[in-house]
C-alpha cells in the first residue's frame, strides 16, 4: 500500500512538470532536450543531499557495473524518446500507450521470481484488449504513438534492471543519484550542441525552475515505492494514477477532445491495473 501511496504522489508532481514542458516545447521556449535535463536536475540535487546527510544510504557495488551500464545507455535512450513523445502525442494518448509497459514487464518479473495468478492474467487481459479498442478507433490521436510505444517497450529494460540493481546491489540513492548524474551530463551537451540552449539559464526563470522541481520531486518519491512491492505491481500503481491526472490536465490544460470516450478507456485500464494489485 505504501508503494501505491508514494507513485500516486509522485505522479502528480511529474504530470505538472511534463504539463508544463509539452505547453513550452510547443511555443519553442524550449527543446526537448533541455526539458530531459531539466527533468534530471532536481531529482540529482535531491538525492545527493540524502547522500551527504545519510551516507549509510550510499550503497554502490562494482559488482553492479555491468548491468548498471547497460541500464545507463537504455535511460539515455529513454529520456531521449520521451521527451520527444511528449512533444508530439495527445497527453491522454501519451498515458494510454505507455500502460503496454505492464504486459511485458510481468513477464520480465517472472525471471526475476515474483508469482503471477490468476488476477495477473485477468489484469493483462483488460489492459491488451482496451489497448486494442484504443487503436481501432479514431477518437483519441495517434500522432507521436511510434515513439510512445518504443518507450513503453524500453521501460520494460530500464525498470528491470533498476529493480535487479537495488535488489542485488545498490541503495536507491546510489543507484539513481548515479544515474542522474550520468543522463544530467549527457543531456547537458546534447542541449547545449544541437539545439544550442544551456539549460542552466532556464533554472533562474520561475516557471521552468518549477518544471525541473516538480519531476525532481515525483521522480525521488517513486524511486522508494520500488522498495515496496514488484516492479509490475508499483508500475501498475503508477500507471493508474498517471491516467487520472492526466485526463485532468488533457481536459483543462490542452482541451483536449472526445472526454468521454476517453473515459471509458481510463476505467478500463484502472479495472486491469486493479487486477493486477490483487495479483
Amino acid at each position: 500500500m505504501l508503494g501505491i501511496i508514494l507513485v500516486s504522489i509522485g505522479t502528480l508532481f511529474e504530470e505538472i512538470s511534463d504539463s508544463i514542458g509539452k505547453n513550452k516545447m510547443a511555443s519553442r521556449e524550449e527543446s526537448p532536450y533541455t526539458m530531459a535535463f531539466l527533468s534530471l536536475f532536481w531529482g540529482t540535487i535531491f538525492f545527493g543531499i540524502i547522500s551527504v546527510v545519510k551516507n549509510n544510504l550510499f550503497t554502490f557495488q562494482l559488482a553492479s557495473l555491468p548491468t548498471f551500464s547497460i541500464r545507463a545507455i537504455f535511460e539515455v535512450i529513454q529520456l531521449y524518446v520521451s521527451v520527444i513523445a511528449i512533444a508530439q502525442a495527445d497527453r491522454t494518448t501519451f498515458c494510454f500507450l505507455r500502460t503496454l509497459t505492464i504486459p511485458l514487464l510481468l513477464i520480465a518479473d517472472l525471471f526475476l521470481g515474483y508469482r503471477v495468478g490468476l488476477f495477473g492474467i485477468v489484469g493483462i487481459s483488460v489492459i491488451t484488449l482496451t489497448i486494442l479498442l484504443l487503436f481501432s478507433r479514431h477518437e483519441v490521436k495517434k500522432m507521436g504513438s511510434g515513439f510512445i510505444i518504443f518507450s513503453a517497450i524500453n521501460a520494460v529494460f530500464t525498470i528491470s534492471l533498476y529493480k535487479y540493481n537495488i535488489t542485488h546491489f545498490n541503495s536507491v540513492v546510489a543507484e539513481q543519484l548515479s544515474m542522474h548524474v550520468i543522463l544530467l551530463i549527457a543531456f547537458f551537451f546534447i542541449a547545449l550542441v544541437r539545439a544550442k540552449e544551456n539549460p542552466f539559464i532556464f533554472l533562474t526563470k520561475p516557471v521552468f525552475l518549477l518544471q525541473s522541481f516538480s519531476v525532481g520531486l515525483g521522480g525521488m518519491i517513486e524511486s522508494f515505492a520500488f522498495n515496496y512491492g514488484a516492479a509490475s505491481l508499483i508500475i501498475a500503481a503508477k500507471r493508474s494514477a498517471s491516467i487520472f491526472w492526466v485526463l485532468l490536465s488533457g481536459k483543462h490544460c490542452f482541451n483536449e477532445k472526445n472526454i468521454v470516450f476517453k473515459i471509458i478507456i481510463t476505467v478500463l485500464l484502472i479495472i486491469g491495473l486493479i487486477f493486477l494489485a490483487f495479483n
